[in-house]
């Protein structure tokens, strides 16, 4: 199957978490930029909070796209223990420096500045738009850990069978509602993959945050029907 775009693929992926729907403990957090559209469609749909998780994966010294550890939203840092050994203390340091940079940029244009809800005890649904490698995704759970939510969930609409699979190693759940083969990469699997922007990232996280703010109608009352008929 193909989307439409991502939020087609996060009304899809939404059917797949309905016992999610409605929880006190439930966050969506999305990896931007292109997690956010999926992650809103889901968040409107189990009326649950949105934010960020920013993640940002720290490159091996010489190989960049092999990852030795990720620093993330809430302060993280994780450094692969297996590799620890193998890089030096100072290129650990100089690559923290230099993603730090670009995860405070994130974080001030997409929180302006506010803080990650406490994770703690709660369960955490993070979400993106597709997994290739799905070496961003394992940097961000195992961030995340530190967080010490109660359950990570990982819910993406598209996945390489074999990241799918990998990734059961490290979260408590993991959807992936498509995992085609053969599977090449991720927009393939969309008709619009266009590049999400900054300024649509902070459109979609300020309307989940106005959403979240206004009382919820019980069903079936008139409130109710007047607010479903409207988003319609």
């Amino acid at each position: 199957m193909r989307y439409r775009d991502r939020s087609d693929a996060g009304r899809s992926l939404a059917t797949r978490l309905e016992r999610y729907a409605g929880r006190d403990d439930v966050v969506i957090l999305a990896l931007p930029r292109g997690g956010v559209p999926v992650a809103y469609e889901i968040a409107t749909a189990l009326r649950a909070p949105l934010d960020v998780f920013v993640v940002r994966k720290l490159g091996f010294p010489g190989h960049p796209e092999y990852a030795m550890g990720a620093i993330g939203s809430g302060g993280v840092r994780v450094i692969n223990p297996e590799l620890a050994h193998l890089v030096r203390a100072e290129d650990i340091e100089r690559a923290v420096a230099r993603e730090q940079v670009e995860l405070a940029r994130r974080e001030r244009l997409y929180r302006g500045g506010g803080s990650l809800p406490d994770l703690h005890g709660q369960t955490a649904i993070i979400v993106d738009d597709g997994l290739a490698t799905g070496a961003t995704m394992r940097a961000a759970v195992l961030a995340l850990r530190k967080l010490e939510p109660a359950r990570v969930v990982v819910a993406v609409p598209i996945a390489s069978p074999e990241a799918c699979e990998e990734m059961t190693n490290e979260a408590d759940e993991v959807i992936c509602a498509s995992t085609p083969e053969p599977f090449q990469a991720v927009g393939l699997w969309y008709e619009d993959f266009t590049q999400t922007t900054d300024e649509e990232v902070q459109t979609l996280l300020q309307r989940a945050a106005k959403a979240a703010r206004r009382p919820q109608a019980a069903p079936g009352t008139g409130a109710g029907r007047m607010q479903r008929g409207a988003e319609r």
